[in-house]
């Protein structure tokens, strides 16, 4: 019988998502279509295959917590691991991990299922079956890929050229709109998906002989690297040697062994906010809307409001998206275009790059309510039997009214418990710590006040969560 190991791509931003995709809040961890993450439909996805093992989750390090949090949510893979990229390099690296990371514990024999975390799948039935099909080529010594039946002359798709059966003559990039209509009309043609299915001998061996340094960069950056609870983490220093190349780059476009299967899986990767109108229910006017909107002589439109009313009037063909701290409105054709807003804001350091007013810790999550020059008010949830990192700031003094629930808190030399409507006050340079020792929500309301306000603005002494003072404080909050 062949092992199958599934390996779950869960990386990257989904820039052409804003507002509503942040760098520490990605796509891939979005309830876009369902209540679900495309996460949790993917891993959900890979529970319902027969005879396969529990998934390995490659995910950054700042999307950890949430990463297993979501996972541990479904309670269908107890056994799961997540191996933690220190650094991005792109798919081939991440790819390469993970082989290493596996050969570890399985045989070279082992058929490894490579899928990204955010697209979307609503055959599962084909999905299994091509799984299968995959697997065999796979165990047979071909590296291969899925191709995705085209739908229509998509620009926003790498596309695979067929030859004789399973093989693949060539890939191509993305295509202008002229390329990708004779791409469909040949019928020759596949979307490349960027999912795979490989032995771990196989991949081995033509990386060896196509991206030998690549290959022994994640060989050792596998080897160096240490366990961390369910976590395993790469070795930076390792993994900072090697080239930063896709997975098409760097293997697939050059190996003779690449194999192609043909799989009509209602499928998407959600790239854009176009992507997502043309995969949702629609109304009769053919809008898609989420949240409180109110719609009037609108046709056509993609309209989601994530905290207040979003009304339009005489709007056709146009994306407004509506989020606590950002609106984009844009025509659903340009929705390709939204990476150029992202470029700027990152180019700028703006807050509504990185993260939402709510942002989530591996404790709970903080929403910041009101931001001036020198005062922030925030929202904190804080969950049953977790705590924060004991810690002190050189800048900010804070004050905490409790809400609901109870708080253990350390306060300098003093440790005691706070009730509803209860406070107390926590002066610059004080170590203090805040604890949920309830079995309900702990939610407070903190008054930041000082000459700075940043997040790295703390120093940490102790932490359950492994974060230290300087490797993760601005990426980490609290």
């Amino acid at each position: 019988m062949i092992k199958i190991q599934p390996v779950i791509l869960a990386g990257g931003t989904g820039s052409r998502l804003w507002p509503l995709s942040r760098e520490l809040y990605p796509k891939q961890l979005l309830p876009l279509i369902d209540e679900t993450s495309l996460l949790q439909t993917t891993v959900l996805r890979v529970s319902q295959l027969v005879d396969v093992l529990s998934p390995v989750v490659v995910v950054g390090e700042e999307h950890r917590f949430i990463t297993r949090s979501q996972i541990d949510e479904l309670g269908v893979v107890p056994n799961y691991s997540i191996l933690l990229e220190p650094l991005g390099r792109n798919t081939a690296p991440a790819v390469c991990a993970a082989v290493e990371f596996c050969a570890l514990r399985d045989d070279e024999e082992t058929i490894l299922l490579v899928l990204p975390a955010d697209h979307l799948i609503l055959r599962q039935e084909e999905f299994a079956r091509v799984v299968l099909q995959a697997a065999e080529l796979a165990a047979a010594g071909a590296i291969v890929t899925f191709g995705i039946e085209p739908q229509g002359p998509e620009t926003g798709y790498g596309y695979i050229e067929r030859g004789a059966g399973n093989s693949v003559l060539s890939f191509k990039e993305k295509p202008d709109l002229a390329t990708a209509m004779a791409y469909v009309a040949s019928g020759n043609y596949f979307w490349n998906s960027g999912m795979f299915a490989f032995s771990i001998k196989t991949f081995r061996e033509e990386m060896a002989r196509h991206a030998p340094e690549m290959l022994s960069a994640m060989e050792k950056s596998v080897c160096y690297g240490t366990w961390d609870g369910r976590f395993y983490r790469l070795d930076r220093n390792a993994m900072a040697a090697s080239p930063s190349d896709s997975i098409d780059y760097a293997l697939m476009e050059k190996t003779d062994k690449a194999a192609v299967v043909a799989a009509n899986l209602d499928w998407s990767d959600i790239g854009s906010w176009k992507a997502l109108w043309d995969v949702s229910s629609k109304d009769i006017e053919g809008n898609v809307s989420t949240g409180d909107v109110i719609l009037e002589d609108t046709k056509n439109c993609l309209v989601r409001s994530e905290s207040k009313l979003v009304a339009t009037v005489g709007l056709e063909d146009t994306l407004v998206v509506e989020t606590a701290d950002a609106v984009l409105v844009a025509p659903l054709s340009r929705s390709q275009d939204v990476k150029k807003i992202v470029t700027r804001l990152q180019k700028k350091q703006r807050d509504e790059f990185r993260f939402h007013r709510t942002v989530f810790r591996p404790w709970g999550s903080y929403t910041v309510l009101e931001q001036q020059p020198r005062y922030q008010i925030k929202r904190i949830t804080v969950y049953p039997g977790e705590k924060l990192s004991l810690q002190m700031h050189h800048h900010r003094h804070e004050h905490w009214v409790i809400v609901t629930g109870t708080a253990r808190i350390t306060n300098g030399d003093e440790i005691f418990l706070l009730h509803e409507n209860q406070s107390t006050y926590i002066p610059a340079g004080i170590q203090h710590r805040l604890e949920n020792p309830g079995v309900i929500a702990l939610e407070l309301i903190e008054v930041q006040n000082g000459s700075y306000l940043g997040e790295d603005d703390i120093v940490r002494f102790d932490d359950d969560y492994g974060r230290g003072a300087a490797q993760e404080q601005v990426k980490e909050g609290s």
